[in-house]
């Protein structure tokens, strides 16, 4: 369903702030898979969604999403096929914008049946209306509210149902909930379990937290240096700790990540 095959990326190359951000980068995500993605600062995460949502085109490599090459198109153009969330609630949403015109943008950008002369019908707001009410968290009586009026966690809520208004083939999830409060973070985790698992969505969760690392989804992959060093999945994802996960984190030289290495045991 994806696949990406010997991803590199160097930024500033030719100068003393040269970084090889990624390194021959090989993955595949059968349709369906929910992969999370853990790895210290810098090691290439979040330049690893970039390659795959189109932020830049990397330096070697393709990426293929169900069987089309795309590694040349440019990201508005994914944008039709790829939903994206971002740690920082204020992105993702027009805050001058009501709710109900950040949801009609996010459904003509990536439905396939609209044109940039389409017009929301009434079907259509009084589906976003149910869709809303699903979150449990009364935006659907506040859709002419400006987005800039909600709270963080309702902002990333409404996100998370414009990323997947029309289902995605692929989901990357960067770090979601990690600007928000413990309680709220749970929450907005809870809605994206049950979307991701409602509509079968291909997904790619990026995430500091060993346990929900482990316990979310299909599969964990570890990032470092720009490489993907450990893969786990199946009996052996189910069976191994924090405690050893931590210390495979140690055995590939991450030695001082306050964030990954204070996760709760």
């Amino acid at each position: 369903m994806l696949q990406l095959t010997n991803i590199t990326k160097t930024f500033a190359k030719g100068t003393v702030n040269e970084k090889t951000a990624l390194n021959g980068i090989d993955l595949h995500l059968e349709k369906g898979d929910f992969v999370t993605v853990l790895g210290s600062n810098g090691a290439g995460k979040s330049t690893l969604f970039g390659a795959i949502a189109g932020t830049f085109v990397p330096d070697t490599g393709s990426v293929v999403l169900d069987g089309t090459d795309i590694t040349n198109l440019p990201d508005y153009k994914r944008s039709k096929y790829i939903g994206r969330m971002f740690q920082d609630p204020l992105k993702g949403t027009a805050p001058s914008m009501t709710i109900e015109e950040n949801l009609a943008l996010a459904y003509m950008r990536a439905s396939s049946h609209t044109s940039p002369f389409s017009m929301i019908s009434r079907a259509d707001r009084a589906d976003f209306r149910e869709r809303l009410s699903m979150l449990g968290l009364g935006l659907e009586d506040r859709m002419n509210h400006p987005v800039g009026l909600l709270s963080g966690g309702q902002r990333q809520a409404l996100t998370l149902l414009m990323a997947t208004l029309v289902t995605p083939k692929l989901l990357l999830l960067d770090e979601h909930t990690a600007a928000l409060d413990p309680a709220t973070a749970e929450k907005v985790l809870e809605l994206t379990k049950r979307i991701v698992a409602d509509n079968g969505i291909t997904c790619l969760m990026i995430t500091h937290n060993i346990p929900s690392a482990l316990e979310l989804g299909n599969r964990t992959i570890m990032m470092h240096d720009g490489k993907i060093v450990l893969e786990l999945s199946g009996q052996q994802r189910r069976h191994i700790t924090t405690e050893q996960l931590l210390q495979a984190f140690h055995q590939q030289g991450v030695v001082s990540d306050r964030i990954l290495f204070s996760a709760d045991l």
